[in-house]
């Protein structure tokens, strides 16, 4: 189990750190079923981890000011990028 989780770790890291290159147009036939495959499930997941972070950063983020930047950063940015970007749009996940 523990390894398993090591390499979890390591292949998100190593997809993280990979340079950013479209293989597709937004709205094409791929872009569209790589979304709806991958894309919008895993901005759910953050959408949902960022939400329960929030709520455990909120006091430290409410006595420094910044509830509202931290409320968009965890939860509206996934949030947007799950339910109302529109399909196949992959071009908008970086801003």
């Amino acid at each position: 189990m523990k390894r398993n989780l090591t390499l979890l770790f390591a292949a998100v890291l190593l997809a993280s750190s990979a340079p950013s290159a479209r293989a597709f147009d937004d709205g094409s036939y791929e872009a569209v079923a790589t979304d709806v495959i991958v894309v919008r499930p895993l901005c759910f997941v953050a959408t949902i981890l960022g939400s329960a972070l929030f709520v455990i950063s909120a006091p430290v983020a409410a006595i420094s000011g910044s509830t509202s930047k931290t409320a968009d950063a965890l939860v509206g940015r996934p949030a947007r990028a799950t339910f109302t970007r529109p399909m196949g749009e992959m071009s908008s996940l970086g801003d």
